[in-house]
């Protein structure tokens, strides 16, 4: 742009740079957010069926919980792919399930592990202190989850920084970004 007869040149400001550590901040908060949504439904999902089969079956409850586990790994899958990490790359669908499924076995390991501990460790096997220590297991697995899934499993795409033209032969000093 050119400059105006009363006032400075009307040139835009440059963009911040999209690294700044704020945006990093932004970006790693909105995929807490995500995570944790798509995470709560799994949640529900995962306790709704560990009970049901608990009232339903006779099934031990390490095994009523394994249950359990499975099916809310299938729908936390759904949910991340298709929400969560939607934006994430996309090319390696068969290495992606593989580390998802690997990784979810290693958290379906953690969580029952603690509620193994607890009922057969502890004799504490109520109802109540059963889901108690489910749901702890849960967190204590969700930690893992969330670092093995963003670290491994759903990468993110390389930031694309803006390219400029240089400084055009005028001598202004405008820029022209391209994406």
């Amino acid at each position: 742009m050119g400059h105006g007869s009363s006032g400075p040149p009307t040139t835009a400001p440059a963009p911040a740079p999209r690294g700044t550590v704020r945006e990093r901040i932004d970006r790693l908060l909105r995929e807490v957010v995500k995570f944790g949504a798509v995470g709560g439904m799994g949640l529900l999902v995962n306790l709704l069926v560990f009970n049901l089969v608990r009232q339903v079956t006779d099934l031990q409850v390490v095994r009523a919980s394994v249950i359990a586990t499975v099916v809310a790994i299938v729908f936390n899958y759904i949910g991340f792919r298709y929400f969560a990490y939607r934006d994430r790359d996309k090319s390696g669908r068969t290495r992606e399930m593989t580390l998802f499924l690997l990784f979810s076995a290693v958290g379906l390991v953690i969580e029952n592990g603690v509620l193994y501990t607890a009922t057969y460790g502890f004799g504490w096997d109520s109802p109540l202190q059963s889901n108690i220590f489910k749901f702890l297991g849960i967190g204590v697995a969700t930690l893992f989850r969330f670092w093995s899934y963003r670290t491994w499993v759903f990468r993110a795409l390389p930031v694309r920084e803006p390219v400029t033209r240089g400084a055009p032969s005028d001598g202004s000093r405008t820029t022209q970004r391209v994406l």
